[in-house]
């Protein structure tokens, strides 16, 4: 085992898969973070936090031995997507048109943290109970004044990252002045393992199926919509909330999965657009901490596991005369991951431009251009191959 020493700052899917990855190299490493807490949801009841994973993802989760640790009935395959503009635009791809299976897979915040967790007792990596204070000379100084020395210190602890700033790596954040809104929900009609997403101009609504529950098909909204009107809708109480899906959020989905219906408490979180440096002398950063992209293309997480894989990839590969903390080493990490997240980056943001732009030629151009893809076979084969992480395509 390598003498260097690596301390991981955060707790979550980021976090610990980069800990596993790295304990499972054979580096000396480390987690700092709050306790964990299993969140303890019975067999009917969902995290409220999903994500699409994408088939590299599922491959890097794979190797680290926790995708098949998750329990099967929790996850959903997705095998066909459905879009619709603002106006008469569509454009469907299905797993098949690329020899496909499965186009992503939607799984629980929640359970991925679980056997994550699982694996790295297994696997017997410390965990230090205690929050990031401060950098020092020797590595990281915690709140309650303990010294954790460490050759590279990882920054996984989100879009508000105090290594990030401790460390002073550079950080841009645009906000959109939009809100996510998420929350499970009931559906009259079943969702037949396809995405939908629309397109109104003003928002966009995603509805990811969800596996079915005693009450019937179940699916995961998330709604991207200008900040007053989630204030407001935040600001309802439950039973206004449930009448505001039932009718408001039905018809914006054009009832394609029937009437709707209020499943889960709702959350809102702001949209940012943000990116860093990623890394300084003895730092680097992965997932939220190192980058955001607005989540209509449902690549958040997919990023940031692909950070890690870099990262633990630029490590095992260095020369032996070379420390992990070198910057000429975390140079190598920055520069392989500086081309897929601003591809992203791009993908992402244009496509938000492009939608909220208003004016009826805006509007025209963007429907017509759906329809125009929705008739190429090869186009949207590379699309497909971006859902599978293998390019920079939509999801």
């Amino acid at each position: 085992m390598t003498q260097q020493s690596i301390l991981v700052c955060g707790g979550g899917i980021a976090g610990m898969a980069t800990a596993l990855g790295l304990k499972k190299a054979n580096f000396a490493v480390q987690l700092l973070a709050p306790a964990y807490t299993p969140w303890g949801l019975a067999s009917h009841q969902y995290h409220p936090r999903v994500y699409a994973l994408s088939a590299t993802s599922r491959a890097f989760l794979e190797r680290l031995g926790v995708w098949s640790l998750m329990r099967a009935e929790r996850i959903t395959a997705v095998e066909g997507m459905e879009l619709y503009g603002d106006g008469d635009g569509f454009m469907q791809l299905d797993a098949w048109q690329n020899a496909q299976s499965d186009l992503t897979w939607i799984v629980e915040s929640g359970e991925m943290e679980r056997v994550l967790h699982q694996a790295l007792q297994v696997y017997n990596v410390p965990w230090k109970t205690d929050l990031f204070a401060r950098l020092s000379p020797k590595g990281v100084v915690t709140a309650s004044g303990a010294e954790l020395p460490a050759d590279l210190i990882i920054g996984a602890d989100g879009a508000r990252s105090q290594v990030r700033g401790a460390a002073h790596i550079n950080h841009d954040c645009k906000p959109y002045g939009y809100s996510g809104v998420v929350a499970h929900l009931n559906a009259s009609l079943p969702h037949q393992h396809v995405a939908y997403q629309w397109f109104t101009g003003d928002a966009v609504l995603a509805l990811l199926p969800m596996p079915d529950t005693d009450q019937g098909p179940q699916v995961s909204m998330v709604w991207s919509v200008k900040q007053d009107q989630a204030d407001a809708f935040m600001a309802m109480d439950e039973a206004a909330q449930a009448q505001h899906i039932q009718s408001y959020i039905s018809a914006l989905s054009q009832y394609r999965l029937g009437t709707l219906s209020l499943r889960s408490q709702p959350f809102a979180f702001p949209l940012t657009l943000e990116r860093s440096d990623m890394i300084a002398p003895k730092v680097a950063l992965v997932g939220d901490a190192a980058h955001r992209v607005h989540p209509l293309a449902g690549q958040g997480l997919n990023l940031g596991l692909a950070d890690v894989e870099e990262l633990i990839r630029v490590l095992v590969d260095k020369p032996s005369y070379q420390s992990v903390g070198e910057l000429r080493v975390l140079e190598r990490y920055r520069r392989v991951r500086s081309e897929p997240i601003l591809a992203m980056r791009w993908v992402t943001h244009g496509l938000h431009q492009l939608f909220a732009l208003p004016g009826a030629p805006a509007a025209l151009i963007r429907n017509v251009g759906m329809n125009v893809v929705d008739k190429l076979p090869f186009v949207k084969r590379h699309l497909i191959a971006g859902a599978a992480g293998k390019t920079s395509g939509l999801f």
